[in-house]
Parts: C-alpha cells; sequence; structure tokens
C-alpha cells in the first residue's frame, strides 16, 4: 500500500520551473530522508504538497491516501493527515499556544465529521505532549513561539504535530539552527510520535546528522528539481564524505 505517491511532478515558482519531473512513493511505516543542495527544489515539494500559494503544479499527480491530494486547500489537506513542519516556525503574537492548537485541532476533527475535543480532553492531550517533550505547560500558554529559542521553538512544532497526530509528516529542515542537545529531543520527539506501522515521515535535510536519531527507511538525493538517486541510510554517510556533486553526477 502507498501513502503518498508522486508521479511527473513539476512546479513553478513565479514562472520559474523548480520541480522538473519527481517521482517518489511513501508507504505507511516508513521513513524517507531526501536531501540535497541549496536551490534543488526540497523546500518547493514540502510547499508543493502542502498546499502553500504561490507554488504552482505545472504537471504530474499526486495521491495521499487514494485521493488527489493537489484538488484539495491546505486546510482540506492537514486535515485528511497531513502535517508540514517548517524550517523557521513563526512567532503570532497574541494567540497562546493553547487556544491556537485546539482550534487547529478542532476545526480538522470538524472537517472529518468528528466531534471536537473538550477543554478538558485537549488540556489533557497537551500536557501529555509537552511533558514528553520537556515543554512546560507555562510555555504552551504563552503566544506562540514568541520569545522561545530556537530549539523551543522546534520542540514547540513537535507538540504541535503530537496534537494534531498526523498520518504524514512533511519536516522541512527541523534540524536547522539546533544545537546537540536539541537535536537529540527533535529527534526523539519524531521518533515517539510518528515512527508507527501506520504513519509516515519526510525529512528533508542538508545533513546525515538528524539521521543519527531518526534513522531513515531510504534516502533520496535530489538535484536539478528531480531524484537522482535513492538508497538506503548508508547513502547519507556517501553523501558526507564526497558531498552533493560526486554523488548526483
Amino acid at each position: 500500500m502507498t501513502m503518498l505517491k508522486i508521479e511527473n511532478l513539476h512546479a513553478e515558482v513565479d514562472g520559474k520551473p523548480i520541480l522538473k519531473g519527481l517521482t517518489l512513493s511513501i508507504g505507511p511505516g516508513e521513513i524517507h530522508a531526501i536531501m540535497g543542495p541549496n536551490g534543488a527544489g526540497k523546500s518547493t515539494l514540502s510547499y508543493v504538497l502542502a498546499g502553500r500559494p504561490g507554488y504552482e503544479v505545472t504537471d504530474g499527480s499526486v495521491s495521499f491516501q487514494g485521493e488527489d491530494l493537489l484538488e484539495k486547500a491546505p486546510h482540506e489537506r492537514a486535515a485528511a493527515g497531513l502535517f508540514l513542519g517548517f524550517q523557521y516556525p513563526v512567532e503570532i503574537p497574541g494567540v497562546s499556544n493553547v487556544q491556537f492548537l485546539r482550534e487547529a485541532l478542532n476545526a480538522q476533527r470538524r472537517l472529518r465529521g468528528e466531534e471536537p475535543l473538550s477543554g478538558g480532553d485537549f488540556l489533557k492531550r497537551a500536557r501529555a505532549q509537552a511533558d514528553a517533550l520537556g515543554l512546560s505547560m507555562d510555555m504552551l500558554k504563552r503566544p506562540v513561539n514568541v520569545g522561545f529559542s530556537g530549539g523551543e521553538k522546534k520542540r514547540n512544532e513537535m507538540v504541535q504535530m503530537g496534537i494534531i497526530d498526523p498520518a504524514l509528516a512533511i519536516l522541512d529542515e527541523t534540524d536547522s539552527g539546533l544545537d546537540i542537545d536539541a537535536l537529540r529531543t527533535v529527534g526523539e520527539g519524531i521518533n515517539m510520535i510518528m515512527r508507527k506501522p501506520d504513519k509516515a515521515v519526510l525529512l528533508i535535510t542538508h545533513y546525515q546528522r538528524l539521521l543519527d536519531y531518526v534513522k531513515p527507511d531510504f534516502v533520496h538525493v535530489l538535484a536539478a528539481g528531480r531524484i537522482v538517486r535513492t538508497g538506503g541510510a548508508d547513502l547519507a554517510l556517501e553523501l558526507e564524505r564526497e558531498g552533493y556533486g560526486a554523488i548526483a553526477a
């Protein structure tokens, strides 16, 4: 069974082609890492899958859970089980984490025809995720990411992911700017939340270091808008030794 199937995907930004025939399949229980140089199209792929405005698909198809992903609006993709983790999580002054997450979760539940969680049930769920990732409830009551360090923002994003509980997490350079301790915490969070038979992860990263904590089943090299090589976890180590130029050539 395939959870995400991308076939011959072409996409452009402001009329400039970025993705040029990308094909990729991800099954339940799998962790895939995409690595590649700057400008290869890694972040563009994540934004296209999430439905970010300004990223136009010009050819190809994407199915998620057996349905046409590209026909869905961004909020419908989220409700279907897709989660996008940002390289630089945004700050939202004046909106508490708790308020933001409860509204986001219940909006998704309503769209799926499920009953919204009560305040008490939501707080129980939020507290469990925050405790598991070393984030205090006091921090969850603060405005979203305001005054957070880089590591705290990424831990907060892992808490968000745990509360939303997606089927597929697309994590765009979630290791960016993290020190060793924060990197370990984030890696453990990804494993705890997403390493399950019915879930999948697409990790987008420049470096092998996150893969020390989150072991991928497949590593793909993205260059010039398409996947040019696929291998196992050892491919990431080869990239560290040889660089992208040698591997993608």
